[in-house]
């Protein structure tokens, strides 16, 4: 009796038996595959669409009939996406919600990026999100992006990922000189304005600003583009490394953009699976998280409200209705227990790698401000769901109380009288150029968001 009483975990590779473990790695093979595929949310949707299509998925039109069982997407201005499977009950009984962030920390081109100095061509950057900023020099860099003509056409870049093509990088100091610069904090280490992006060194036959031009002719010789067209541009530098298998026993994943990637794919690989739900399910991949979730394409957009105001019109239903009987599982990663920095968290509460997916009750920072902070009766929901499922979870919290913290669209969701609760994949060296997860966690959130999907 006094065993039963304690709250265990157990480590995913003791729990999992043969079958699990060839589900889990075969999943992970696929993820590993949409992290290569999708460095920027604009190249996550293409090939979110792809998949889906694949799957089954059709184009949304307002005003298109629709039966249980259907499946259909939509497409925000190329940047963020809503797909969903009419469940067989219609909308007044709520629908099942999966939201995750398709942004990662980066580094922006500014709209007049290209500039000489010290007979180099460099990049001017504004970069996206929080980053430490020193973690982003000296690492090989990819330009990715697209561009619009003054004609109106545009012109997708991808420079810095195939073989045969070079990359870019930002340049440090010496150690024999850098006695007065290693002197300073980590975050005076670099500025923002510090953040200039080799990019040539050969000059142009003649004229003025030579080095410059030399790199604006190759860029139009490639790509067809002049200086004024990266006015309207959005093009960033990101990681050029492709995600790998990480830990001689190839139990992690190495890889830029885990957050929010690994529950995006997660997401979309259960909504693929699912089959004739109860309630309709419903997958967000959402933009602009990194930067508070404002624009057309972030969470707090009413797009999300207009189509499910679609869905639920040609139900006869009241949207204010659905959204009050539905759930909503805010897809987001959390921070994983590193034992370099045992510091800054209070282990009995912080999830770990290889425990499954990590349950936060609330986000926010210190006390608890930003944050959806679920209820008793939301957690218990989640514990029944997935126990129901067979999925292994913890719970998890970001940090030691006075630490930090941050949030996630979750409190958005909320916002709209939709009872929500984070959960997500554990994360070591969160939003730094090369994060890591944990294979058997990414499958577990897998599961887990396909165990609400598939909530009657």
């Amino acid at each position: 009796m006094s065993e039963n009483v304690f709250y265990k975990q157990t480590h995913l590779e003791e729990k999992m038996d043969e079958s699990e473990k060839r589900e889990s790695r075969a999943y992970a093979d696929s993820y590993i595959d949409f992290l290569n595929a999708g460095k920027t949310e604009r190249e996550c949707v293409t090939y979110a669409v792809k998949e889906a299509e694949k799957a089954g998925f059709v184009p949304y039109v307002p005003g298109m009939a629709l039966r249980a069982g259907d499946r259909v997407y939509s497409v925000n201005r190329g940047k963020s996406m809503i797909l969903a499977v009419i469940g067989r009950q219609d909308l007044s009984h709520g629908c099942n919600i999966a939201g995750a962030h398709i942004d990662s920390p980066r580094l922006d081109l500014k709209q007049l990026p290209f500039y000489e100095d010290g007979e180099m061509a460099l990049l001017k950057t504004h970069y996206y999100g929080g980053i430490k900023k020193y973690q982003w020099v000296t690492i090989p860099l990819a330009l990715h992006g697209v561009a619009v003509r003054a004609d109106g056409s545009t012109v997708q870049i991808s420079i810095g990922e195939d073989e045969g093509d070079p990359v870019f990088m930002i340049t440090d100091l010496l150690p024999h000189l850098a006695a007065d610069q290693v002197k300073k904090t980590a975050s005076d280490l670099f500025t923002g304005e510090n953040l200039n992006v080799f990019i040539g060194s050969t000059p142009a036959a003649n004229g003025d600003e030579r080095f410059k031009a030399k790199v604006l002719e190759l860029i139009h010789e490639r790509c067809g583009l002049c200086e004024e067209d990266f006015i309207s541009a959005e093009i960033c530098a990101v990681p050029a490394f492709k995600a790998r298998y990480l830990g001689l026993d190839r139990s992690m994943i190495a890889s830029y953009g885990h957050d929010d990637r690994s529950c995006a794919w997660a997401e979309l690989k259960a909504i693929f699976d699912i089959r004739d739900p109860e309630r309709t399910a419903v997958c967000i991949l959402t933009d602009k998280e990194e930067v508070g979730s404002d624009g057309v394409t972030g969470s707090q957009s009413t797009a999300f409200e207009f189509f499910m105001q679609d869905l639920c019109e040609t139900q006869g239903v009241s949207l204010r209705r659905c959204f009050e009987q539905s759930f909503c599982l805010s897809a987001d990663v959390c921070n994983a227990f590193d034992p370099n920095f045992p510091e800054v968290s209070e282990k009995r509460n912080n999830a770990k790698c290889n425990y499954g997916v990590g349950i936060l009750k609330f986000t926010g920072a210190r006390g608890k401000s930003g944050s959806n902070d679920a209820s008793a009766e939301t957690v218990g929901t989640v514990r029944r769901i997935f126990a129901k499922a067979g999925v292994t979870w913890q719970m998890a919290e970001l940090g030691k109380v006075d630490q930090g913290g941050g949030g996630t669209i979750a409190k958005f969701m909320a916002n709209r009288n939709i009872e929500t609760i984070d959960a997500g994949v554990p994360v070591l060296s969160m939003h730094a150029p090369c994060e890591a997860v944990a294979v058997n966690d990414c499958y577990m959130t897998y599961r887990a968001v396909k165990a609400v999907y598939e909530e009657r």
